[in-house]
């Protein structure tokens, strides 16, 4: 039935995800960050030099534990990425790299530990893993995704995750940029053999093209649905949500109304409803 799922994604979550990645699932599930945040490992099959991307929250079992399943395959973790600075991705960062003695690199200067960042389009290699950067901002400004050419891979962070939809939330987060940055990544999936997103939270998602497909589809609809609000006389976001939204669970409403605020500026910055 997977295959029926936007995406197709893997019945399970955690473990080897293609020949280079690795998933190690932090124990923090929420209602946002799903079954956790998915920490990954990667490394060329036959070099001893390991990265991780987004470590997670600042929970000692689970940092040593990323550190013990490289040490198990042979490899030393030597640098420590992140897809963006949410708490959930990057509070762990810091006692990460006393453990590991790897600097930290991220778009945001805020979140760097080391005299290096990152920048769009910018080139990694860590003992021939060939990594790229790719920026994707709209879920935060500081959104990165990176491109594993070798698995025909991307790890999205929060951009594209493995189920169900992300949340573009005011005021750091912009539906443009979001919409830019998803369409950038259909071109890659429709055009440079990317097959598998490495999603932040959620499994493995097979088919690259139909999730992206069903996130642009998602987006369409939901400004659909905000601008027919508006028409209907809702006048504040809060008003949207309990319209909108009213089949999601009362305790999201806080996120959604974040991400109606941004569907609101989208519209009122295209002209689609009245200031």
């Amino acid at each position: 039935m997977s295959g029926l799922l936007p995406g197709d994604p893997a019945a399970g979550i955690g473990g080897e995800a293609t020949p280079r990645a690795l998933c190690v699932l932090a124990p923090n599930p929420s209602p946002m960050t799903l079954d956790g945040t998915n920490t990954w490992l990667l490394s060329e099959p036959d070099s001893d030099l390991a990265v991780v991307i987004d470590p997670g929250p600042l929970h000692e079992g689970h940092l040593r534990r990323v550190i013990e399943t490289a040490e198990q395959r042979g490899k030393r973790v030597v640098l420590t990425l992140l897809t963006h600075g949410h708490a959930d991705h990057s509070e762990g960062a810091a006692r990460f790299a006393e453990l590991t003695g790897s600097e930290v690199r991220a778009l945001d200067p805020a979140h760097r530990l080391g005299s290096e960042g990152l920048t769009d389009g910018q080139r990694l290699d860590v003992g021939g893993l060939d990594l790229r950067v790719i920026g994707t901002p709209g879920h935060t400004a500081d959104s990165l995704t990176f491109h594993l050419p070798a698995d025909g891979a991307i790890l999205t962070g929060d951009t594209v995750l493995g189920r169900g939809t992300t949340m573009v939330a005011h005021p750091d987060g912009r539906l443009g940029d979001y919409l830019d940055s998803l369409r950038h990544l259909h071109g890659m999936a429709a055009e440079h053999g990317v097959r598998t997103v490495l999603p932040g939270h959620g499994p493995v998602l097979a088919d690259a093209l139909g999730a992206v497909d069903y996130y642009l589809a998602h987006r369409a609809g939901r400004l659909a649905q905000v601008e027919t609000a508006v028409e209907a006389g809702c006048r504040t976001s809060a008003e949207v949500v309990a319209r909108v939204y009213a089949d999601v669970d009362r305790a999201l409403w806080p996120a959604a109304e974040l991400s109606v605020l941004a569907q609101l500026r989208y519209l009122r910055d295209h002209g689609l409803i009245p200031d």
